[in-house]
C-alpha cells in the first residue's frame, strides 16, 4: 500500500511535537538529569490516591454520564466559584474531560470552519497550534517578548485580527514562559474580544500555582465575558495528578452541550476512577497543593538566581514552574545550546524554539524536580557556561 498516498495530508503535514523530538535523545540514558518535562516530582497526596483505591474498591468500575458524575460537577462548580469567581449551572455548563487537551481539542472543533482563525500568544503550549490545524482552523500566533515578560500585549493583539478571526486562545500562568497577564492588560484585552465579538478559550491549568503575591484573576470573571468564555481547567499541576487524566471545561451551555455531543463519540467519559479522585482534590486537596505551590517557589527563585549568575538572563516568573532563561549571549541557536548541554554537561531542557519560532535565543527549564537534582544541574549548567566563554 502507498501510505504517502493514503494517509490524511491535514496529519502528514503537522510538524512533530519540538519537545518529544528532543527528547528522543535522552530516552534510555541514565545518567541525565533532566529539566524538561512539565510535570510534578511530587507522588498525587494519599487521600486522593486512597479516593481511588476506595473507588475500586466499591466495584465503581462504570462508564458515568457523558457529562460525567454529577457530584463531580457539583464539585467543580463549588471550586471554580471560590477561586476564581464564577458561577456555573452542575447541569449544564461544565463538562468533565480526559484533561485539559480534550476539552481544548472538543471546543476547536464545535467552533471552527474551515478557514477559521484562531489566535493564540507565542510561546506557547506545543498542542495548540496543531490542534487548531486538526479542526481545519489557521492557528495565527501573536508574538510575545521579553520587553511585556511574556505576556500578550494588547496592541500587537489588536494588529493581528482579520475579518476570519474567530477565537482567542490564552494560557496565563503560561507555559513555557511562566509569565502572568496583570490585571489591567487583562481587562484591555476582555475590551478587544467584546469588541470583535470573539470566543475566548483560556487555560489555566496552572493558575493555582502562582507566586507573586496577585489573586489569579481568569478573564471569564470580567464583565461581559462569561458568555463568550470556555475557561479550561484541571487537576494534573495543582493536585499532581497528571497520570489521572482529568481536566474540565465551564462555559456557555451551547457551546457545552455541543462538546459534550463530540465527546460521546469519542472520549465517551473519564475514568470512573479518576472522577471520584477529582472529588476529593476538590474537597481536601488544598494544604497539599499549597505546600507544593511554597516548593515550587522555593526552587523558582533558586534557579533563577543561578541563570542569572551564570550569564543567562532570566525573568523571575510569576507562576506555573518553568523558567525561560536566554542564550543569546553564548553565540548559540537554542537548538544548539540545547544539543551540546545534554551532550557535554548531561542536563536535559528544551529549546525555546519548540514553543515557537519567537522562542529562538530561549531555553525552557522546568524546576518541578527534586531540590538537589536541581542545585547539581545547575552546577553542570555553569561549568558549561563558563566553558563558552573560553
Amino acid at each position: 500500500m502507498d501510505w504517502n498516498h493514503t494517509l490524511s495530508r491535514q496529519i502528514v503535514d503537522l510538524p512533530r511535537s519540538g519537545i518529544r523530538e528532543f527528547f528522543d535523545l535522552v530516552t534510555g540514558s541514565k545518567d541525565i538529569i533532566s529539566l524538561g518535562v512539565g510535570e510534578p516530582d511530587f507522588v498525587t497526596p494519599w487521600n486522593i490516591r486512597e479516593a481511588a483505591i476506595f473507588s475500586l474498591e466499591k466495584g465503581h468500575t462504570t462508564y458515568t454520564s457523558n457529562l460525567g458524575l454529577e457530584s463531580l460537577r457539583c464539585a467543580i462548580a463549588d471550586y471554580v466559584e471560590d477561586f476564581f469567581s464564577v458561577s456555573y449551572d452542575p447541569a449544564c455548563e461544565i463538562l468533565p474531560t480526559v484533561g485539559v487537551s480534550e476539552a481544548i481539542d472538543l471546543a476547536l472543533r464545535c467552533l471552527l470552519n474551515p478557514g477559521d482563525e484562531v489566535l493564540y500568544h507565542e510561546p506557547a503550549y506545543v498542542s495548540y497550534a496543531p490542534t487548531v490545524l486538526m479542526a481545519y482552523g489557521k492557528a495565527v500566533p501573536v508574538e510575545t517578548n521579553i520587553d511585556d515578560l511574556f505576556a500578550l500585549n494588547p496592541a500587537k493583539l489588536e494588529a493581528a485580527i482579520t475579518p476570519r478571526t474567530k477565537v482567542l486562545m490564552l494560557n496565563f500562568p503560561t507555559n513555557p514562559t511562566g509569565s502572568v497577564a496583570p490585571l489591567e492588560t487583562l481587562k484591555t484585552i476582555a475590551d478587544i474580544c467584546i469588541r470583535h465579538d470573539f470566543v475566548v478559550l483560556t487555560d489555566e491549568i496552572y493558575s493555582e500555582l502562582r507566586y507573586d503575591g496577585e489573586k489569579h484573576v481568569s478573564i471569564a470573571s470580567l464583565p461581559g465575558m462569561k458568555e463568550r468564555t470556555l475557561l479550561l481547567h484541571g487537576f494534573s499541576k495543582a493536585f499532581a495528578m497528571t497520570g489521572f487524566r482529568l481536566g474540565y471545561a465551564c462555559g456557555p451551555a451551547e457551546l457545552i452541550e455541543m462538546m459534550c455531543k463530540v465527546h460521546s463519540y469519542t472520549m465517551i467519559c473519564p475514568s470512573i476512577t479518576s472522577q471520584e479522585a477529582g472529588i476529593e482534590a476538590l474537597r481536601n486537596g488544598r494544604e497539599a497543593m499549597l505546600e507544593m505551590r511554597d516548593s515550587y517557589r522555593m526552587r523558582r527563585d533558586y534557579i533563577v538566581k543561578r541563570f542569572n549568575d551564570m550569564g543567562m538572563d532570566c525573568h523571575l516568573p510569576g507562576g506555573a514552574f518553568y523558567t525561560f532563561p536566554s542564550v543569546k549571549r553564548f553565540n548559540l541557536s537554542s537548538k544548539e545550546f540545547a544539543v551540546r548541554l545534554l551532550r557535554d554537561a548531561r542536563v536535559a531542557a528544551v529549546p525555546g524554539t519548540a514553543f515557537g519560532s519567537c522562542g529562538e535565543g530561549y531555553l525552557r527549564c522546568c524546576y518541578a524536580t527534586g531540590f538537589n537534582l536541581l542545585e547539581k544541574a545547575c552546577d553542570k549548567m555553569a561549568r558549561f557556561c563558563e566553558s563558552l566563554k573560553s
